[in-house]
């Protein structure tokens, strides 16, 4: 840092009282990640409230050589948005950057800043009478910006994709302040690279992403919800495929929830009940979704999924929700799941993914080794089979010191999981982000061609490395050695 007497004066100045300070109380609550595994400090937070503004601050950040920490609502899984214990680094929030600025309904798109929350925007599409296709536990504080840079998945992967899916157009502002404007989609450019592909997913390591042009859908004219108890997660799989089979374009999600995890999430929220009267070992939530007037028995459709299921043995017991009220219901224990657990003690988060035919086979495997090589420890699967990513979650004996386990055989049960999963073909991770919580797990069992464009790519975006620092790309193995 070049002079930060010099930079605080003009920042202040730029951004005002409402957008800047150095209150350590304002800033306190955004100092540590959502999980409370990090917590950093800041030399200052910026909230500008415009591209324009975002720009400028970076621009005097280049200047001053001031390393940038870029967050949304700070509800990220790996520690990508939390500045280290430095002091030097800048916390810049995006969410004043709150406005949606166009919903065209002909089109079928919106045009959202980054600090625009996700269920924001799903009321501002419904209003219109669409929808936004992307959906997970965290949307009432996951904001716009925060899922593009992580490429965020969620429940509705199986039919429509990730965040990626979702990006008709970006605009970011580059290290040197430089707006990269690319919000206008098209539906053929072939002049040269998709630049703003690589931006999604570089958890603002390579540019910050200030407003994005997102495509919308008609709004679901009726949805089934259901729940059915399974013996194990092969049937899971096998009703899976039934369910692609049958339902086709209707099936828009399909999740896993072990008999673990339903417990901890009954014990969690007072007012639960699970869906079936009768224990089982696995549960599936499948919903199947038809368009505003499409002429689809869906009910029929649901009730026939379960029939056959029952008649090839795969299902053990199943209801379907019989009101909306319901339906949420039941997405309510599969979203309180992290919270619950995290209610219980310490526990060793993975967000993994293998090839989907292969999931199934993974969890049988993988739980049982991981128990037998941690022995009192607890390992859990749980979430979006159809997509191959799964949360493995590997659950601290009993009377363990918060911190202190994560930091000592939490650390060697990541690495015995992500070994495991690199063996099987698979990514460290699906949807989270890689952060600061695997970016040394990912620098170990990258390909290292791959890795080494990462860097190169780095290098030429941010050549003074000031867009999150310590995120994402691993260090060269030569600067470990120095």
């Amino acid at each position: 840092m070049r002079d930060p007497d010099a930079f605080l004066a003009s920042a202040a100045e730029l951004l005002g009282e409402r957008g800047f300070t150095r209150d350590r109380e304002l800033m306190a609550p955004w100092l540590t990640d959502w999980r409370g595994r990090y917590t950093g400090n800041a030399l200052a937070m910026a909230s500008p409230a415009s591209t324009e503004e975002v720009s400028r601050i970076v621009q005097l950040c280049a200047h001053h050589r001031v390393p940038i920490v870029p967050q949304g609502g700070n509800s990220g899984m790996s520690g990508g948005a939390t500045p280290d214990g430095g002091g030097e680094a800048l916390l810049l929030s995006l969410r004043r950057l709150s406005a949606i600025r166009t919903i065209d309904t002909d089109s079928r798109q919106a045009i959202c800043e980054a600090g625009v929350i996700l269920q924001t925007l799903h009321e501002a599409a419904a209003e219109k009478r669409l929808r936004f296709p992307l959906t997970l536990g965290g949307k009432g504080s996951a904001t716009v910006g925060g899922l593009i840079a992580t490429n965020a998945g969620g429940t509705q992967v199986l039919r429509h994709g990730t965040m990626r899916a979702q990006v008709l157009g970006l605009e970011a502002v580059l290290a040197d302040g430089s707006v990269f404007d690319a919000l206008t989609p098209l539906k053929k450019d072939n002049r040269g690279f998709d630049l703003k592909q690589l931006l999604i997913g570089s958890e603002g390591t390579l540019g910050i992403v200030t407003a994005a042009t997102l495509r919308l859908l008609p709004e679901v004219g009726e949805r089934a919800v259901l729940w059915a108890g399974l013996n194990s997660i092969g049937d899971a799989r096998r009703l899976l495929l039934h369910c692609e089979a049958r339902a086709e374009n209707h099936l828009e999600g399909f999740e896993i929830i072990p008999a673990h995890c339903l417990s901890a999430v009954l014990d969690h929220l007072p007012d639960a009940r699970s869906p079936l009267a009768s224990e089982h070992r696995w549960h599936a939530l499948i919903e199947l979704v038809v368009e505003q007037g499409a002429d689809e028995d869906l009910p029929g459709l649901a009730e026939s999924l379960l029939s056959e299921g029952f008649e090839t043995g795969l299902i053990e017991d199943a209801t379907i929700a019989a009101s909306e009220i319901q339906a949420e219901q039941f997405w309510l224990l599969r979203d309180s799941i992290s919270p619950a657990e995290r209610a219980i003690g310490p526990a060793m988060q993975h967000d993994i993914s293998v090839p989907v035919a292969r999931m199934a086979e993974f969890v049988e495997a993988a739980v049982p080794q991981v128990e037998s090589r941690f022995p009192g420890v607890t390992a859990v699967a749980f979430g979006h089979l159809g997509d191959g990513n799964v949360h493995f979650h590997v659950l601290a004996p009993g009377g363990v010191a918060r911190g202190e386990w994560e930091e000592g055989e939490g650390k060697a049960i990541s690495a015995f999981v992500h070994d495991l999963v690199t063996r099987w073909g698979g990514s460290i991770s699906a949807e989270h982000g890689i952060g600061q919580m695997k970016r040394d797990e990912l620098g170990r069992l990258g390909n290292p061609v791959a890795l080494a464009m990462m860097r190169s790519v780095k290098q030429a975006l941010d050549p003074h490395a000031l867009l999150n620092p310590g995120k994402l790309v691993p260090l060269a193995p030569e600067a470990h050695n120095n």
